[in-house]
């Protein structure tokens, strides 16, 4: 059913569009200061220790995902040390009940295949605006970046053909985006999609989509100051993470006020996390690939996702949220 009696898992009446009671503020700053506190822990000896350091690069991939931790960790912090919901918390966060069942795993298949298709339009539009240059035979700038991956005086030759490569990563594509990195989505998604956006939800659907997705979006602070993703130490990478998060947020908030589960959203971020670097296999040879224009996290890419969200929001979607049964707990007297 699309109109609703009851309010729906985030403590809202989805059919009148109206918060079932106020935003949680002290919970919600409880919930900020946690997730931004101990994200800045730990990415404290990336910062401590310098890019420059011979052992950045792996010490960096291995905090940037336990970083991925701390929206989790903040949620429990919410949960218990603020009791917000003190009742059916699971429900609150969209992790059960599942159902209306046949939404949710429609809208989780689709959120797993949904950046991939982003991700190449994004490539084409980048290179129809002529923001790179695209080789689409012969995968030039892809072979040469393998190339320079092997060892040094390793033939490249032992490598098979770019077009095979790019092919296996597509069909080894939906596993990988499942196993791990939707593990570690959803550990971001059950703090920012799970618990804050149901909480600012009483705002309204666009004031707590755009609340969360800036707040999402300065959480990565630690790691965009050091060029995390635009290659930027400055206000300036941080403004276009802002942008960015707000943008995907919607995405990703969408599927989950749409589907009534925090699961398609964990599962649309994993499927993201693993098609950033899909400008490389199409790049030419020599090509300048600027990720602020031609990325998913990109100009082309906000184009991309923007045209998907105002198509949604002009036919109703965001208006439409489940149904769920409500709770047979008897209210306490």
């Amino acid at each position: 059913m699309e109109n609703t009696a009851h309010p729906a898992p985030g403590g809202f009446d989805a059919r009148a569009d109206r918060p079932a009671r106020g935003v949680p503020w002290g919970a919600v700053a409880l919930f900020v200061v946690l997730a931004y506190g101990l994200a800045w822990l730990v990415a404290l000896p990336l910062w401590l220790k310098g890019s420059a350091d011979p052992a950045f690069p792996a010490l960096f991939g291995l905090l940037s995902a336990a970083m991925m931790l701390t929206p989790a960790l903040a949620t429990l912090g919410a949960l218990f040390a603020a009791r917000t919901p003190r009742r059916e918390r699971l429900r609150f966060l969209g992790m059960w009940p599942l159902r209306p069942a046949k939404r949710v795993v429609w809208f989780t298949v689709a959120a797993l295949f949904a950046p991939l298709l982003v991700a190449m339009l994004t490539t084409g539009l980048a290179g129809a605006l002529g923001w790179v240059r695209l080789d689409l035979v012969n995968f030039s700038g892809f072979a040469e970046a393998n190339a320079a991956a092997l060892p040094e005086g390793v033939d490249p030759g032992i490598l098979p053909p770019p077009g095979v490569l790019i092919a296996i990563q597509l069909l080894t594509f939906p596993v990988l985006a499942l196993i791990p990195n939707s593990l570690l989505g959803f550990t971001e998604e059950i703090g920012w999609r799970g618990w804050l956006l149901p909480a600012l939800r009483p705002l309204g659907i666009w004031p707590a989509l755009l609340l969360s997705g800036a707040i999402w979006g300065l959480w990565h602070m630690p790691l965009t100051l050091l060029g995390h993703n635009y290659g930027l130490t400055d206000w300036r990478g941080v403004a276009l993470m802002t942008v960015n998060s707000v943008l995907w947020g919607m995405a990703f908030g969408w599927l989950r006020l749409r589907s009534g589960s925090v699961w398609p959203a964990a599962v649309g971020h994993g499927a993201f996390n693993g098609v950033g670097g899909t400008i490389i296999w199409f790049a030419a040879a020599g090509a300048e690939v600027r990720p602020e224009l031609v990325t998913i996290v990109g100009a082309a890419g906000w184009i991309v996702i923007g045209v998907m969200i105002l198509i949604l929001a002009l036919a109703g979607q965001f208006r439409r949220e489940p149904e769920l049964a409500p709770s047979r707990r008897r209210p306490r007297t």
